[in-house]
């Protein structure tokens, strides 16, 4: 093939470059009007593009001004190739994004069993694995949209260029991670959003990585897994906790970010009220008792039963519910005192006091039927 120079000839041969305005635009083929030639020019639809292009008047207009090249001359026309002439500048084109990794822009025509088909004046193609950086299921939604690329793969003498959108997402995502490391510091509160749940947190995304809410800072109340609290998707506000760089990991907190279960706790909960807990922990000096979510109190030892017992176990079992009694409360160190022998106390009162009013009463009757019994005897005798 000779090198595409433009050349002004009345008499072209096969192979010349030459110009040419669109004058006719059939269904199948494109007429035009060479510049100081006295032939018709004629662009059969395969010669239009390298894509297949059902209708001619879909990828031309009248009037446009074409550059092509001759593939035949006949008696009164040349036959014509726009393909040909775009297809030789985007080799050199395509070779040269390639070297430099240069992002570019093009429109996906064509979605593909495999993948996406770009017109680059050569077809470009775009692999399934290789248009995002997260699974797709249906490319439908992609025909038409314009994707930024970089080819990865070239190939002239087999027709062969392969491009990814996918690496240039990645490389964004590596440059906005590298900014944002240099940029966030400890005890920062920022937006988020829950990528995804795994046993022991939650992977948070803060703008280009992922940061750990680990399960202990998901909430101030106990949990039993992540999904307890958050669930994927979700937008969260955290914490910064920790910082590693050089393995660019990020501890964050949500707990952190929220009101803690103590504030204000001394105006929740009061000395003398009597309120229902559960047991959540035994310690060989008592029990401590949730009363509120994530509000825990001490049973002493002392404070759990009026009989003499060597452990709390004896008498209590984790999550066992039950009444306690507020001793004392300190908010300022997040102390309560709670007693269970007080309330056993005062239902020890309220039994003995009837045990002696019925006593009592028994006492009056049998003194009544004593005086009644005799009554009768001294009748009979």
């Amino acid at each position: 093939m000779e090198e595409l120079n433009s050349v002004q000839v009345e008499t072209p041969e096969v192979g010349d470059v030459v110009k040419g305005i669109v004058t006719k635009v059939e269904e199948k083929q494109v007429i035009v009007e060479i510049e100081n030639c006295k032939f018709t020019g004629i662009i059969p639809i395969s010669e239009l593009s390298s894509l297949h292009v059902e209708k001619a008047s879909d990828v031309i207009n009248e009037n446009e001004e074409l550059t092509l090249q001759v593939l035949k001359v006949e008696e009164e026309a040349l036959v014509l190739s726009k393909r040909a002439v775009d297809a030789e500048k985007a080799w050199d084109s395509l070779q040269q994004k390639f070297e430099t990794k240069e992002v570019f822009e093009a429109e996906v025509k064509d979605v593909v069993k495999g993948g996406l088909v770009v017109d680059l004046g050569v077809r470009g193609f775009i692999p399934a694995s290789l248009v995002e950086a997260h699974f797709v299921e249906d490319f439908s939604d992609y025909l038409g949209k314009s994707l930024s690329l970089i080819v990865v793969e070239i190939d002239r003498d087999k027709n062969r260029v392969i491009l990814s959108h996918r690496a240039v997402i990645e490389k964004e995502q590596i440059e906005k991670k590298s900014a944002l490391l240099d940029t966030i510091k400890v005890g920062d509160v920022i937006e988020g959003k829950v990528q995804r749940l795994t046993d022991f947190g939650a992977f948070v995304d803060i703008g280009g990585i992922d940061g750990l809410v680990h399960i202990s800072q998901l909430s101030h109340t106990h949990i039993d897994k992540p999904s307890d609290v958050v669930e994927e998707g979700q937008s969260v506000t955290v914490k910064v906790l920790g910082i590693d760089r050089d393995n660019e990991r990020i501890s964050l907190s949500i707990k952190e970010t929220q009101a803690g279960p103590w504030s204000n706790i001394s105006e929740k909960v009061k000395a003398g009220d009597i309120l229902e807990g559960t047991v959540r922990r035994l310690v060989a000096f008592g029990a401590f008792v949730e009363i509120l979510p994530g509000v825990e109190g001490l049973v002493h030892i002392s404070q759990i039963s009026n009989k003499h017992i060597g452990t709390p176990q004896e008498v209590l079992e984790h999550n066992q519910i039950v009444k306690v009694k507020v001793l004392d409360v300190n908010e300022s160190e997040q102390r309560i005192s709670l007693s269970i022998r007080e309330l056993e106390e005062t239902t020890k009162a309220s039994d003995e006091d009837f045990r002696n009013y019925q006593a009592q009463e028994d006492n009056t009757s049998g003194f009544q039927l004593g005086e009644m019994i005799g009554d009768q005897l001294k009748k009979l005798k």
